[in-house]
């Protein structure tokens, strides 16, 4: 079963600051589209993020949750975790990340999810413009 909210989660994985250490993006990269399986910027599961919100200390690509591997159903093998964006932002299933010079609507906020996804701002959807 799949829930909104699960909390007290432990992640396990690869801190993505160790991805980029060694990817070493380019100076004009911004932003970062993180795609999953299947997934591209037209088509699939994709999301985007400023760059700066995934070199951060408690940001993972995860493998493990609470002790077990994750599950295809929760986005296993590998999954996104961005624990400053409520996981809103991240990416289940995922086998890449783009860097970008511009911030660029991934798959989900081309479909109405919000560009940023702030939770503390309550940014779950975007706002309709007039």
């Amino acid at each position: 079963m799949t829930r909104w909210s699960t909390f007290d989660n432990r992640w396990e994985g690869v801190p993505v600051r160790e991805v980029l250490s060694m990817a070493r993006p380019r100076p004009e990269a911004t932003h970062v589209m993180a795609v999953g399986h299947n997934g591209d910027q037209r088509y699939g599961y994709s999301t985007n993020l400023p760059l700066p919100d995934l070199d951060r200390d408690d940001v993972l690509l995860a493998m493990r949750r609470n002790g077990e591997d994750i599950s295809n159903e929760h986005g296993g093998p590998l999954r996104l975790v961005v624990p400053h964006r409520y996981a809103w932002k991240s990416c289940k299933w995922i086998r890449g990340l783009i860097f970008m010079e511009a911030d660029k609507a991934g798959y989900w906020e081309q479909h109405g999810y919000h560009m940023r996804g702030d939770p503390f701002r309550e940014e779950r959807f975007r706002q309709a413009t007039a």
